[in-house]
């Protein structure tokens, strides 16, 4: 998890507000930081922050190369077909930097093509210095995060991996300046003035979940001709793993003990012992006292012979960290919140107490193999595979942002194979009917892909659905219940009327306005509560739905 930042056509070079909101995305990329800016675009200023995975010698940013001098890269992300690409299109590379790939696809084939024949997770923001042009993407599925501000009066841009970095410039932008998460799967092109200020020329939406990759794929297609539905999805998953094993720094695997993090840990494990590791994989697994998930996890984890650690926490760690959890997150949604705290504990852990760096999980899971259990309530087929999409466009603002920042807080990098483009395309292709639960069993057609793999006890591979912050809690007193009682005990105000979405219990009324201390004023960073469809509760958790197994 690497950070970048960029401001193109603010007026006085880089001012102590341009200084402190670089500084507020230090904790993305403590290995060392650069900014720069060029005398031939003077109001173009360009920061990184980096995290040191693959080529810690030659891996600084903002990148340019000696054959094109006048474009520069800045790039939080991993292309994961950067050596594929080379060989394709005879690329004579610089650099052993994955993103280098950006720069000579671009120069050969264009932005638009470009960011088609990536087959990775990125946001980045490349300037052509001959051009006058300034471009940004992001991944397909927002698995790399980055906001966007952007002052029409003033002819201002300036993009961040986190909105914290922009928030004081749209503190003093004018009153018709926007700052907003920029959508996955899009691309911009900016043109830079004389006036070094900056206009957009156009927004192009290259990517919609399911959507086919355009670059030659990891696992050739012909190679999947012969296989049944089952066979297909066990080995495009561990296609999407295998490819993800990119990295410099040692690996390990957030383990809750459910099937989404024990199918991913299974798999990297296997690899692991493939490609003759030096180390030992390492689990780790959080959860309060007796809960459900440290047993589990602590199942899979002597199954498969892992180093691994479990954490445990409680009330006070949650009365400590809340607070810092919200702003980490940049939301204010209830469910995003309660499953991020965990997730948050559980990354410090790491950070301090272990040499992992990268962390594969299973986000992605639910929204693509319709895990969630309201699932069992759509009305058709049809409904359901509109609601797997649905998810899968919106996962940025809920799961996947709070997978990104509990993780990228203690400077980790996140790897999540299940959104990997080769495998959501051929999942979606999948006749709907075969995708829904069967006899009251969510994600039935993926648990039923590695029944016969050996790779996961039976117990583990048909556990059924917990949400994770029931599955972390004790079995005497739910971590629900917890947050209930400090929420409620720390709201000093109950009748504030907030723009946008009112909080309507002591728990998101607390929420909010930890919020709006650290964010005021932006309320559109959460579009909607995420509420689970089809079922009358009026809480997000899975424990108010009648199926729920857990309670």
């Amino acid at each position: 998890m690497c950070g970048i930042w960029a401001t193109f056509g603010v007026t006085g070079g880089l001012t102590p507000t341009c200084v402190k909101c670089f500084s507020n995305i230090r904790h993305r990329g403590p290995d060392a930081w650069r900014i720069e800016q060029d005398a031939r675009e003077p109001l173009a200023i360009l920061g990184f922050q980096r995290l040191a995975i693959v080529d810690g010698r030659h891996g600084m940013q903002p990148m340019r190369l000696h054959c094109y001098p006048r474009t520069t890269l800045i790039c939080n992300g991993e292309i994961y077909n950067c050596k594929r690409l080379q060989k394709q299109h005879e690329f004579q590379y610089e650099t052993n930097c994955d993103v280098e790939a950006i720069i000579h696809l671009y120069q050969r084939f264009g932005i638009e093509e470009a960011v088609t024949n990536l087959d990775g997770v990125f946001s980045f923001c490349l300037v052509d210095g001959e051009k006058n042009k300034v471009y940004i993407a992001r991944d397909p599925y927002g698995v790399r995060p980055l906001f966007s501000f952007h002052d029409p009066e003033n002819d201002v841009l300036a993009i961040c991996s986190e909105a914290k970095g922009l928030l004081g410039l749209k503190q003093n932008g004018s009153p018709n300046s926007t700052l907003g998460q920029f959508s996955p799967g899009n691309l911009q092109v900016w043109s830079i003035l004389e006036s070094g200020k900056v206009k957009l020329d156009y927004t192009h939406q290259y990517f919609t979940p399911g959507k086919a990759p355009k670059f030659e794929p990891y696992v050739p297609e012909n190679k999947l001709i012969d296989m049944n539905v089952n066979e297909k999805i066990a080995y495009l998953l561990e296609a999407a793993c295998r490819k993800r094993l990119m990295s410099d720094r040692r690996i390990g695997c957030l383990l809750s003990g459910g099937l989404d993090s024990s199918l991913i840990t299974a798999i990297v494990v296997k690899l692991a012992k493939e490609y003759k590791l030096p180390y030992k994989i390492q689990t780790f697994a959080i959860g309060m006292g007796d809960s459900p998930d440290l047993a589990a996890a602590r199942t899979v984890a002597d199954y498969l012979g892992t180093e691994h650690h479990e954490v445990q926490f409680d009330e006070n760690d949650i009365r400590k960290d809340l607070d810092n959890v919200i702003y980490h997150l940049e939301s204010y949604d209830i469910t995003t919140i309660r499953a991020s705290l965990p997730m948050y504990l559980l990354s410090k852990y790491i950070k301090e107490k272990t040499d992992t760096t990268v962390v594969f999980s299973g986000e992605g899971a639910d929204e693509l193999a319709q895990g969630y259990i309201y699932f069992r309530d759509a009305p058709s087929e049809k409904d359901a595979h509109k609601e797997s999409v649905r998810l899968l466009s919106d996962i940025y603002l809920y799961d996947g942002l709070r997978a990104d920042r509990t993780t990228s807080a203690f400077s980790l990098e996140l790897r999540v194979p299940f959104l990997d483009i080769q495998f959501t395309h051929h999942y979606l292709s999948i006749p709907p009917k075969l995708r829904q639960p069967q006899n009251g069993v969510e994600k039935h057609l993926l648990r039923s892909s590695f029944a016969k793999s050996g790779l996961l006890p039976d117990c583990v591979l048909w556990r059924h659905k917990e949400a994770f912050s029931d599955g972390v809690s004790s079995v005497k007193k739910s971590l629900f219940s917890v947050i209930k009682e400090i929420t409620t005990e720390r709201l000093q105000e109950d009748d504030i009327q907030y723009p946008g979405l009112q909080p309507k219990t002591n728990e998101s009324k607390y929420y909010r306005y930890v919020f709006e201390k650290s964010f005021p004023g932006q309320h559109n960073f959460t579009p909607y509560y995420w509420m689970p469809k089809w079922v009358q509760v009026s809480d997000p958790s899975a424990r108010f739905i009648k199926h729920y197994a857990a309670k």
